[in-house]
Formats: C-alpha cells, sequence, structure tokens
C-alpha cells in the first residue's frame, strides 16, 4: 500500500480542468479536496506514541550482525560464527542477547539506497529524502515536533547526548522544532543536563522577575520582527522554563533517580545508560528521542571492532525491550536500530569491509511492528536485495504511519511551497500490527 492515498492531492488538483464535464464547479472542487484532506489526514490510527531512534554512525555490517551468510565464501562471510534466535532465525554471534529476545522486534534485511558517501546516507535516515542542493528536509524528530508538539511539558524532540548530525535538524521548518540536546553523556560520573537547573546565586523569586523581564523583552521583539530565529528562540525559553517549572519534568533527566540494578542491567556505558535514558523521557511524555552510539565505520579489523563494541549495544538494546515490555509500553513505543549504510560483501585488504548502500539491515520492535519477523532479504553474498526491497522512503511512510502521522500530508516550505512530508515511499504492512 502506498503512503499516497489522497485522490484531491496538490498533483491530483493539476487535473481539475478535467472534471468541468461531470459538473463540478471549483468551488465544489475544492470543498470535496478539503474534506477528502480532513479525512486523509485526521483519523489515521496511532499505534504508537513515542519513537526511540537508535542511529549507529558510520555504518553497521549487516553480515556482522542481523544477516550473516554462512554459507559464503570465507572472503564473504568473514570470521564469526552465526546463533540461533528464539524465532528458529540465524543472526550474528554478536547478539546473543538480542536472539534471546527475537519475538520481542523486528528486521528488515533488504533495505537500499544509492549513497554510499556517509553525509548523503544519513540524510537519507533522518529524513527519508534523497538529499537535493535546493532544499533542506526536516528530520523525523522536527516533523513529529512539528505535528503534535510537547507532551507533559517535555520537549517532543529530544537528542542523546547532542543533536547527532546536520541532517537531524529542523530543515525548512522553523527552528523552534529543533532536538533539545542534553549536552552531555548520561554514562558520565557528573552527568547534568545543560542549563535545566537555575544558576548559581539565583533563587525562585528572582528567576520569576528575570522570566518577566524577558517576556516583555521577547513580546518586543517579536512584534517588530518576522525573524525565524527570534520566534524560536521565544520558543525555546518558554521551553525551558516550562522544564524548569515543572518538577516532573525536571524528573524525567535525573538519571539518578533510576533504580541502581536497572542501571546496571542496561550497563553503565554509554550504550546503555542513554537507552536508559531514552526510556525515562518517552515514559515522561517526549515523543521521539533520537540517540547515536558508537563509531561503526568498521574498515579496518572488523570482528576485533564489533567484539569491542557491539556487546555493550546487545545487553542495552535487550534490557530496553525488556523494561519496555514490563512497564507495558512497548506497544506504544516504536524502536528503530538504523545506520546510513552497511559495509561491503567482501572482506577488503585490512580485514575490514567498506562503504555499501546496495543492501543493509535495520532493526524495528513495538509501537506498531509486528515482532518475531525477518522481512526482505539480501542475496546469497549480502551484495543486494533478493526480494522486498525497502528504500528509505518506505521505512518513514511506516514510522510515520505507526505515530498516526500520514505521510504525504504536505507541509508548507519557504515561499508557501508545499511540499510533502515523504514523497513516495511504500508502507511495509507485513511488518505492521
Amino acid at each position: 500500500m502506498r503512503c499516497k492515498g489522497n485522490p484531491f492531492s496538490r498533483r491530483g488538483f493539476l487535473a481539475a480542468g478535467t472534471l468541468g464535464g461531470i459538473g463540478l464547479s471549483l468551488p465544489e472542487l475544492l470543498m470535496r479536496q478539503a474534506m477528502a484532506e480532513q479525512k486523509h489526514y485526521d483519523f489515521v490510527e496511532a499505534k504508537a506514541k513515542s519513537v526511540i531512534h537508535v542511529y549507529l554512525p558510520g555504518g553497521m555490517a549487516q553480515q556482522e550482525s542481523f544477516d550473516p551468510k554462512p554459507y559464503s565464501p570465507m572472503e564473504y562471510r568473514g570470521e564469526m560464527r552465526t546463533i540461533k534466535t528464539n524465532t528458529g532465525e540465524v543472526v550474528s554471534e554478536t547478539i546473543p542477547q538480542l536472539a534471546k529476545r527475537a519475538d520481542k522486534f523486528s528486521v528488515i534485511r533488504s533495505m537500499t539506497h544509492g549513497e554510499a558517501a556517509h553525509e548523503r546516507g544519513t540524510h537519507n535516515m533522518f529524513t527519508g529524502y534523497k538529499p537535493s542542493p535546493a532544499l533542506k528536509y526536516p528530520s523525523f524528530g522536527a516533523v513529529v515536533s512539528h505535528e503534535y508538539g510537547p507532551r507533559k511539558n517535555l520537549p517532543p524532540y529530544v537528542c542523546i547526548p547532542n543533536v547527532p548530525n546536520e541532517f537531524a535538524g529542523t530543515g525548512y521548518l522553523p527552528s523552534s522544532y529543533g532536538g533539545f540536546a542534553l549536552g552531555s553523556d548520561p554514562a558520565q560520573s557528573n552527568f547534568k543536563v545543560r542549563d535545566l537547573n537555575l544558576a548559581s546565586g539565583v533563587d525562585e523569586q528572582r528567576f520569576m522577575r528575570r522570566k518577566q523581564a524577558l517576556a516583555t523583552v521577547n513580546n518586543q521583539f517579536v512584534s517588530t520582527s518576522s525573524a525565524d530565529s527570534v520566534g524560536a528562540m521565544n520558543t525555546f525559553y518558554e521551553r525551558a522554563y516550562s522544564l524548569l517549572d515543572t518538577p516532573e519534568a525536571k524528573l524525567a533527566f535525573d538519571i539518578e533517580k533510576e533504580d541502581p540494578k536497572l542501571r546496571d542491567k542496561y550497563g553503565r556505558n554509554q550504550a546503555g545508560q542513554r537507552l536508559l535514558m531514552a526510556r525515562r523521557l518517552v515514559e515522561a511524555g517526549t515523543r521521539l528521542v533520537t540517540l547515536t552510539y558508537g563509531g561503526w565505520d568498521m574498515h579496518n579489523n572488523i570482528t576485533s571492532s564489533f567484539k569491542s563494541t557491539m556487546p555493550s549495544l546487545d545487553v542495552a538494546l535487550s534490557a530496553l525491550l525488556d523494561d519496555l515490555s514490563e512497564r507495558g509500553l512497548l506497544d506504544e513505543t516504536l524502536v528503530m536500530v538504523s545506520s546510513e549504510f552497511g559495509r561491503t560483501p567482501k572482506i577488503n585488504a585490512t580485514a575490514g569491509r567498506d562503504h555499501w548502500p546496495k543492501v543493509f539491515s535495520v532493526m524495528l520492535a513495538g509501537g506498531g511492528i509486528k515482532g518475531g519477523m525477518i522481512y526482505g532479504a539480501s542475496d546469497s553474498t549480502a551484495s543486494e536485495p533478493d526480494q522486498d526491497p525497502v528504500s528509505p522512503a518506505d521505512l518513514a511512510c511506516t514510522m510515520y504511519r505507526c505515530l498516526g502521522i500520514v505521510a504525504d500530508k504536505e507541509l508548507m516550505a519557504p515561499g508557501d511551497r508545499p511540499i510533502e512530508i515523504v514523497d513516495g515511499g511504500q508502507l511495509i504492512e507485513p511488518l505492521m500490527v
């Protein structure tokens, strides 16, 4: 099923002149268009309330993770052995904990695009669009922030620990929809969220006086300027004050309040504490959390690199799935694990793998996605899709539908130019609940 589905879309409207023969006037056409759009956009059931987007920068190898090739020649399959999951599938030995929980997640083994450069591949996987010199597209988090706004005084879009790349921004949307960055790593012993506490020497009364004075100044600027940066700063200040004013919101960021045993279960490391923080935030009301972990650009010694990088992620993701499930949150939280591309089918001269966008894997769990499925397949050497290829637009379309957002809804770019949230793309219906 295509994300498309509005017969009175902007493109369909170009055929308006042909409707005169069946007796539709322009006002009648416009009324029908409005009714169709209202139905099309407003009545999509949301399975997910939140998204945790785990991004693995550099390009994670599919062969050493979710799509091993045990029957291919050694120079293709690599040195890793395989293990069986609790659903009977085969995955790399690098993810033993996830293998025990394969019934809780699904894997797309046929992701594909044509961008072998890190920046362009990252753009694809954060926006659902191919890069364009003519327009900057908004990231998933910015779109969700634009469509839904804050919930329970929590920022709708949060980045852990920082905004991960230039394509995780707002694109053509106002900058007020940008991600709230923690500014430091929750794995650090002295972790504090940047700007979330009152400055030293500032009591509540002084804080309120500053807030009132700033509001007066901001109102003057907003009334005399239409600049996006002015409005954005005003919005950021308002949201920051909401956090400072709301103990429950501040508490969500205080990872020290978490049960020490649960912190240990996730792992006292970057992967563990970032994922635990993400769970705290979606539980408290954040709509989309983007976090990064590791460096997966393994051109050299891929076996040893995986053995040092993957165990923490394997443990942390497994703990997250257990934790969300036990709290009754997995069905309403979509977990997406992605990377900008995969790695070459053949091991290179330095015992690593190079960039390969033709086929790679993405993991999905919860929030409207079935568990225990493998969707699509790569060929015998993980060179290209063998069946059911999935594009970044397909993935984005499916993610948005799980959130109740219709991906072909049009947002306004500069110059009153209507741009679809995703251009094209098909729902990956076999994966959807």
